[in-house]
């Protein structure tokens, strides 16, 4: 079997639209992570370490309500492009309801940003960044990665990408020079990202050919429905895989906090390869599903074993280099840190065993059973998350996390044997070439 996959010349590599739509993703991600490394210190130079706190707090604020906003798109999105690829009049109608399907779920948003700001008395100490940081939600709305990504064209927006938030750079140095332009801030990061959204809106209209129009409601209603479940599982993942920083609140000091959040912040960069394969395969995996099934199963043989083999090799590197990589970033030894990103380093790559059948779950348009592992996860994320970390702390915490990744992997699978047979064989013969069809 690894005779075959290792076959593949470097040029075909480069020229599997699979590679280059992970190449781009990544290349999104890491920009992004450049970017911020880059403002920070502009910032807290500009408006001081308080205010640049406020701003980030703010941000967090915006990046739960943008679950919302997205409301599971960036899952069904990139299938319904990728099976009309050639019908235009598929995909016009396909990016005027997600576009303004977000577009609702962005005022509806803003709605409750403002409701609780003014009429609750909410968010009283950043209530005017919190405001002014609200376009980043119409941002987001009006963001057609989805779009591409189905296409398997990922270089218009990912270079898109780089040019906002190189204006955004720009704007922050002649625009935020004192602690009461703090407000700016945000609001910059939002104006530049949904200048540039319209600016490809426009591109995807003139030199694609995709026509815009106003959908009914009855048929916004119908697709926010439609992606209900995709939504609520995004929403529960997203407790799942970041709530273990405030599990620990409950039980550990400032310092313990910050020691695991270094370590935390490191894993979560990480666990970005699971997701960033799922999101690069995703598009091709749904065409051929739909098309040529043999040809899926295999597609997906080669995509998880190389997923797996990189996994594992980030995970032992990282444990390894974990007292290099901890000095690097606190410029000083803090055992603590070592100690839980040892632990915490084979995060991405279990999240890697699990690719095949979050893949499979995908292209058979599974959401309820997606709903339920989900949920499933958080329950028991939450339940081991605390009854560990009360007892051992961080390092508690770290094997609840860690454990977490184990029980989707293995929730997901009784799954896929149970309810998707076809799905289970086709996967077995593809990787050991039995003849059992179920």
């Amino acid at each position: 079997m690894f005779d075959k996959i290792l076959s593949f010349s470097s040029n075909n590599l480069i020229r599997n639209k699979s590679i280059q739509n992970f190449i781009f993703l990544g290349f999104i991600q890491a920009s992004n992570i450049l970017i911020s490394l880059i403002s920070m210190p502009l910032l807290i130079e500009s408006i001081g370490v308080d205010q640049f706190g406020l701003v980030n707090l703010s941000l967090s604020v915006i990046l739960l309500f943008n679950i919302l906003v997205g409301f599971g798109y960036n899952l069904s999105g990139p299938r319904e492009v990728a099976i009309n690829q050639k019908n235009t009049e598929k995909l016009s109608r396909t990016i005027s309801k997600i576009i303004s399907s977000k577009l609702v779920l962005a005022g509806i948003a803003t709605m409750i940003i403002l409701i609780a700001a003014y009429g609750f008395n909410l968010f009283s100490e950043y209530r005017t960044i919190l405001v002014f940081s609200v376009l980043l939600l119409f941002s987001e709305a009006t963001l057609p990665l989805w779009f591409f990504q189905g296409l398997e064209k990922m270089k218009l927006i990912s270079v898109a990408n780089i040019f906002s938030k190189l204006l955004y750079l720009v704007g922050i140095v002649l625009f935020i020079h004192e602690p009461d332009q703090a407000k700016w801030t945000n609001f910059i990061l939002g104006g530049t990202a949904f200048l540039v959204n319209l600016m490809i809106v426009v591109y995807i209209h003139y030199a694609m050919k995709i026509s815009f129009f106003l959908p009914k409601i009855l048929n916004i209603l119908q697709s926010l429905k439609d992606n209900l479940l995709l939504f609520l599982s995004n929403l529960v993942s997203h407790i799942s895989i970041n709530g273990g920083l405030i599990v620990l609140s409950f039980f550990a000091n400032a310092e313990t906090l910050g020691m695991f959040s270094l370590a935390e912040r490191i894993t979560m960069v990480l666990r970005m390869l699971p997701s960033l394969i799922i999101q690069a395969i995703y598009p091709n995996a749904s065409k051929l599903f739909e098309t040529d099934k043999p040809s899926f199963f295999q597609f997906l043989k080669k995509a998880y074993t190389w997923a797996l083999l990189f996994g594992l090799f980030l995970a032992v590197f990282t444990n390894l280099a974990s007292p290099l990589i901890i000095k690097a970033l606190a410029r000083e030894t803090l055992e603590d840190s070592i100690s839980y990103l040892r632990i915490l380093s084979f995060v991405p790559f279990l999240a890697c065993l699990n690719i095949a059948n979050v893949l499979g779950l995908l292209v058979k348009d599974k959401k309820r059973q997606i709903f339920h592992s989900s949920w499933l996860m958080c329950a028991f994320m939450l339940t081991v998350s605390i009854a560990l970390t009360s007892i051992y702390g961080g390092i508690g915490l770290c094997y609840a996390l860690v454990a977490t990744e184990v029980f989707i992997f293995i929730i997901s699978s009784f799954l896929i044997y149970f309810k998707n047979k076809d799905l289970f064989y086709g996967f077995k013969n593809s990787l050991f070439g039995s003849s059992h069809s179920g």
